[in-house]
C-alpha cells in the first residue's frame, strides 16, 4: 500500500514536501488545493521535484468547492477550476483528487435542520451529475475523483447523490477515519457497505471531537482501518499536522509492523 503525507503549514511548498515525504520513506504528497502556493501550475516544477525526489503527487481539491452552488457563476467557476486540475494532474500523472461533498446551506428550526439541497433535490442532483459527466469526459480514464466523507454521510439526500454518481468509473471513495469518529461514525454504515468503491483513505486518529492526532494517541483501533486500506488496495495520507506528528506516526507503524521502507 502507497503512504502520502499532506500538504503542512510549516512545509508548504512543493520542495519542502517532497523532501519531507522522501525521508518519511512515503510515496507520494497530497497537494491542497486551498493554499495559495497552488493556485497556479508550474507543471514543469513539480514534474521535476517528483524525479527528484522518486515521489508522485495526489491532490486535495479546495474544501469550498461545491458544484451544486444556486448561483450558477460560482457553480461555473467551481467546475472550471475542477477541470483545470483534471488538465493539470493527466499530465503529471496524477491518479486521485479528493473532494469533500457539501451538504449545502441550511436553515436551523425550531425541531431540525432544513437543507437546502434536500428541499431543492432536483436542482442538486441535476447540477451533480452534469459536472461529474463533464470531468469524466475530460479525465479520459486517466484518473479519479474520490469524495471524501465529513461526518454528514448518513444524510439521505447525500446518500442518493453519492449512490447516483458511484455509477460512474470515474468516482469512488475516500474513507477518512478520523472525520468519522469525531462524528460518532455516522459515515462508517454507508462507507462499509459500499466499500467496493473505496480507493483512497486518509489516516489519522482521533479523541473524543479531536482528530488530525498523531497515531496511537487516540481511540481509533488504527490497525482495522489499515487492514481494510490494503484488502480494497487504497493508498492513503498519513494526514497529521506537523512534521514532527508524522515521524512520531511512522515511528508507532514500525513499531505495529505495518510500515516497511527498503
Amino acid at each position: 500500500m502507497d503512504w502520502g503525507i499532506p500538504t503542512l503549514i510549516e512545509a508548504p511548498g512543493p520542495e519542502e514536501s517532497a523532501a519531507l515525504c522522501r525521508e518519511l520513506g512515503f510515496q507520494f504528497v497530497e497537494l491542497n488545493m486551498n493554499l495559495p502556493e497552488y493556485q497556479q501550475w508550474d507543471i514543469a516544477q513539480l514534474k521535476d521535484i517528483a524525479n527528484r525526489y522518486g515521489i508522485y503527487y495526489t491532490i486535495h481539491l479546495d474544501e469550498r468547492m461545491d458544484l451544486g452552488d444556486f448561483n450558477p457563476r460560482i457553480a461555473q467557476a467551481y467546475l472550471q477550476t475542477l477541470l483545470d486540475t483534471i488538465e493539470a494532474a493527466k499530465q503529471l500523472e496524477i491518479p486521485i483528487l479528493n473532494m469533500h461533498l457539501l451538504e449545502g446551506v441550511y436553515f436551523t428550526l425550531p425541531d431540525k435542520k432544513h437543507y437546502l439541497y434536500d428541499s431543492h433535490w432536483e436542482h442538486f442532483l441535476r447540477q451533480l451529475s452534469s459536472a461529474i459527466a463533464c470531468c469524466e469526459d475530460a479525465a479520459e480514464g486517466k484518473l479519479s475523483l474520490c469524495i471524501e466523507n465529513t461526518g454528514v454521510f448518513s444524510l439521505s439526500f447525500l446518500q442518493k447523490a453519492l449512490l447516483t454518481v458511484l455509477k460512474s468509473p470515474f468516482v469512488g471513495l475516500t474513507y477518512d477515519i478520523g472525520h468519522d469518529y469525531s462524528a460518532g461514525e455516522k459515515d462508517k454504515p454507508f462507507i462499509l457497505e459500499h466499500q467496493d468503491w473505496l480507493r483512497h483513505f486518509h489516516i489519522h486518529d482521533a479523541l473524543g471531537r479531536k482528530n488530525h492526532l498523531p497515531l496511537g494517541t487516540g481511540e481509533i483501533e488504527l490497525t482495522g482501518y489499515i487492514a481494510l486500506a490494503e484488502k480494497n488496495h487504497c493508498r492513503a495520507v498519513l494526514e497529521v499536522k506537523t512534521a514532527q506528528a508524522l515521524r512520531n506516526s511512522v515511528k508507532w507503524l514500525r513499531e505495529h509492523q505495518l510500515f516497511y521502507t527498503e
